[in-house]
């Protein structure tokens, strides 16, 4: 991982049969550039540098069949000072994924790099 990256831990529980790396490796691929359809503009441009990427899987203590999957979403992915745009992508459409029979963000980290991107409130802190 690179210290500009987002980092997401999600838990996950795969769907009989499905290994956990295979379900790590598709909730990155589907909270970030995946989809199930094709799109025409895909080969405009590689998307290896948008890529989330499942760098290490872990499994939860005392429950069977379920894991930490650990996520890196390169800030290339995301608008400057938008958080709707951060959590659409990170979580708007992989909670469907039929190869998880459940998901659940369970941290999420936001590098310094894209904090400084938020301005704030407009009007100041208010009480």
């Amino acid at each position: 991982t690179k210290d500009t990256d987002i980092l997401a831990a999600f838990r996950v529980t795969p769907q009989p049969g499905v290994p956990a790396e295979e379900a790590g490796a598709a909730v990155a691929a589907e909270s970030s550039t995946g989809t199930w359809t094709t799109v025409w503009t895909d080969g405009l441009t590689s998307l290896d540098r948008y890529k989330g990427r499942c760098y290490d899987i872990e499994p939860v203590p005392g429950e069977e069949n379920q894991f930490i999957a650990y996520v890196a979403y390169p800030l290339d992915l995301f608008e400057e000072g938008s958080v709707t745009n951060m959590f659409t992508s990170i979580v708007g459409n992989v909670f469907g994924f039929k190869a998880l029979r459940a998901l659940r963000l369970e941290d999420l980290r936001i590098p310094n790099a894209y904090v400084k991107t938020f301005q704030g409130p407009p009007h100041g802190i208010q009480v």
